[in-house]
This record gives structure tokens, C-alpha cells and sequence, in this order.
């Protein structure tokens, strides 16, 4: 009797497998609310260049800046409008000396407004979001080795306890290079909640809802980014909406006692007595009884050989290694194709909390509809959705601006 089928003699899904995935899907809100929310936080408002140090210019400034409802970012912005007289009747843009005035109609402060990201700086905006990105990738390939050796329970609730510390950390950051440097810790955590959140839900799930499992984690992603744009619109100071979406994650601290280990990595490391334990656990919470066959066969049903894998195993082989490729590409297309246009959501000149609603609010049908779809065929629909998304993209182009 192999693992999967003592998972289904005690209840694939049943009611143990549920009450977990409420607590897997608990901090995927809060998922959504770190990968979303500079979007505001990183909002660059229209601005202009202050004319003097003096508290007064400033309020003069604003005022003229609250009376242009046209005002738009510019080149100009980034110039006083003192002219530089030169020989020959030549004249110069003087640049600002004493910094930026910021509109306050949409946000009340952001790491633009207090760390002037504009003009020359610009760009250091968009290298913290890459910065950002690149964390996610390195606490994937951390968190996910952490995983293999200590086990998918200890990890998760290691990478809950640092995302929540250092979520807040960021809101008290003195500086932007400290503020990118957290961001960077905070998205290694990131991919530590991922991974191991979908892996230990998905062990503790058989074959046949596996992929309802799986897809269930999707649906409250989608609430959290639908959450985020209240959050954001309740919140307009950058702080104080990065220590709303951080602190929440305290009260997880529960997980402690109700988070459990996953059976199959307990078999895979030698550690049968808890495993067996906890097996014998999820068949009284879901009415069942633990087959009396995994008492005497409990070195069988671990699945054959015990050789050690890696992530070589995915290029050993040329089937292997063409598969993986391809599986690679797609996922690099989509998710630069997905945070592209979901990060970028403030160019699109509408509402920015109503847009940011809408978008978290379409994953809803989006998630169904792969429900629906997927159990006829992986490779048609996987190919599908790639066709319609990248002509939707191409689509864009003729749209009038």
C-alpha cells in the first residue's frame, strides 16, 4: 500500500484536509497584501519643483498645484522655472534646488514623496521593485532546500514569524537603501509562504483533489488583492498601510498548535512512528479508520527506493530536460506578463483603488474557469490561455491612449 492510497483510505479530502487548508489559506491574504502593495506605497503622485526653502514659497506652490486639476508628470518637473541666461541669447532649465512639492489628493505620503524618487531618482523606484523580485527568488531556492531538510511545517511557520518582523520592520525604515534591503528579506519570505503552504496542503490531499486543493489557495489571493485596494484607500500614508498589512500576521501565532507536519516528509526522513501518528490522527478527525496493513507495512508504502533526488533530476534526461524547459519559459512569460500588468495597474490613468479592486476581483472567474477546463486536458488549456493572454497583449497596442 503506497501513500496516496492510505490517503484515501482515511479521506483524500476530508475534514481534516479542509480545517488545514483554512489555515494555509489565511496567510495567503497577506500574500497578496506584501506582492501588491507597492502599487500605492511606490506611487509616484504629480509633482513639481519647489521654487524656495522657505515655508512660505512652499504653500504658495501648493496652492498653484492644487488649483491645476491637469497637472501631470513631466520633464518639466523636474527643472525650476527660473531660466539660466547664457552668451549669445542661450538659455538653460536651472535644476530643483530645493526639491519637490508632491500633490496630496490621492496619497497622503509614499516612499516617492518622502525619499524625492523623482526626476534622476527615478529609476531607484523601479530598481527597490526589482530588488523586491529578486528576493522572491532567492528565498524559493533557500526556503525550498530549508523545506526538504527540516520539514514543510517548522519552514512555514519560519518564514510567517520573519515575514510578519520584518513586514513591520519596513514601515519604520529610515532610509530608502534600508527600506530596500527589507523588502528584499520580506520577499524571501514570500516564497517561503508559497511553496510551503501549497506543498504541505497538497501532500496531505489525494490525487483526485489535488487540483481542487491547489486552486482553493488562489481564490483568497484574489480576495487579498480585492482587500488591499480598501486597505489603501482607508490608509493614504505609506507607513501606516505597511503596518496595517504587516501586523495582522501576529495573530497567526496560533499556528503554532494547529499547523501540522506533513506525514509524507515524516516517512521520507525515517521518522514512521509520528508519521503513522498523525495518519492515524487525520482518519478519526475525518470518521475514518487507519488501515491495519500500514502497521506491518510501514517500510513498503514509502514508494519504492530510497535514492536522493535533486534539482538535476529535471535535466538529466532529454524528455526530462525538454519538458522542464518549456514548463521554465512559461512560467517566466507568465509572471512577467501577470506582475508587469498588475504592478503597473497606476498607468493606466483610472481609478487606482477601483482598477486595483477589479483586478483582484477577475482572478475569481479566471480560477473557476481553470476548474472547469482543466480535468479534460492539461496541454490544450495550458496552451489556450497562453494564445488568448498573449493576443490580449498584442490587442493593447491599438487601443487609443
Amino acid at each position: 500500500m503506497n501513500f496516496d492510497q492510505i490517503l484515501s483510505a482515511i479521506g483524500g479530502f476530508g475534514k481534516y484536509q479542509k480545517i488545514l487548508y483554512i489555515w494555509i489559506c489565511l496567510p495567503q491574504i497577506l500574500l497578496a497584501f506584501h506582492m501588491m502593495v507597492s502599487i500605492f506605497t511606490g506611487a509616484t503622485p504629480p509633482y513639481r519643483c519647489r521654487e524656495s526653502s522657505s515655508s512660505g514659497a512652499e504653500n504658495q506652490t501648493l496652492l498653484l498645484d492644487s488649483g491645476a486639476g491637469n497637472l501631470s508628470l513631466s520633464e518639466s518637473s523636474c527643472f525650476s522655472s527660473q531660466v539660466l541666461l547664457l552668451q549669445d541669447n542661450l538659455t538653460e532649465r536651472v535644476p530643483c534646488a530645493h526639491g519637490w512639492v508632491y500633490r496630496k489628493e490621492t496619497f497622503q505620503s509614499t516612499t516617492v514623496t518622502e525619499w524625492d524618487l523623482v526626476c534622476s531618482k527615478a529609476g531607484l523606484n523601479s530598481l527597490g521593485s526589482s530588488i523586491y523580485m529578486f528576493g522572491l527568488l532567492v528565498g524559493s531556492v533557500l526556503f525550498g532546500a530549508m523545506a526538504d531538510r527540516y520539514g514543510r511545517r517548522f519552514v512555514l511557520l519560519l518564514s510567517i514569524a520573519l515575514q510578519t518582523v520584518l513586514g513591520v520592520a519596513v514601515a519604520f525604515a529610515p532610509n530608502f537603501p534600508v527600506y530596500v534591503i527589507l523588502r528584499f528579506a520580506v520577499g524571501t519570505t514570500i516564497s517561503g509562504v508559497i511553496i510551503n503552504a501549497f506543498v504541505l496542503g497538497t501532500e496531505w490531499t489525494c490525487t483526485k483533489r489535488r487540483m481542487l486543493a491547489g486552486i482553493i489557495t488562489d481564490y483568497t489571493f484574489g480576495l487579498g488583492y480585492m482587500l488591499l485596494a480598501g486597505v489603501a484607500y482607508l490608509i493614504r500614508d505609506w507607513r501606516k498601510l505597511q503596518l496595517a498589512i504587516s501586523a495582522p500576521g501576529f495573530l497567526l501565532i496560533f499556528y503554532i498548535r494547529v499547523l501540522p507536519q506533513s506525514a509524507r516528509w515524516l516517512l521520507a526522513n525515517d521518522r514512521t512512528e509520528e508519521a503513522i501518528a498523525l495518519l492515524r490522527k487525520a482518519a478519526l478527525v475525518n470518521g475514518r479508520v487507519l488501515p491495519p496493513a500500514v502497521q506491518t507495512e510501514k517500510w513498503e508504502f514509502l514508494g519504492g527506493s530510497k535514492r536522493s533526488h535533486s534539482a538535476m533530476d529535471l535535466v538529466r534526461t532529454p524528455q526530462m530536460r525538454k519538458r522542464a524547459i518549456i514548463l521554465f519559459y512559461i512560467w517566466f512569460v507568465n509572471v512577467l506578463v501577470y506582475y508587469g500588468l498588475s504592478l503597473g495597474v497606476s498607468q493606466l490613468g483610472t481609478d487606482l483603488y477601483l482598477t486595483q479592486f477589479v483586478f483582484g476581483l477577475v482572478e475569481i472567474p479566471a480560477r473557476t474557469l481553470v476548474l472547469i477546463v482543466l480535468p479534460f486536458t492539461r496541454r490544450f488549456t495550458l496552451s489556450g490561455f497562453l494564445a488568448i493572454g498573449g493576443l490580449a497583449c498584442l490587442l493593447m497596442l491599438a487601443v487609443p491612449a
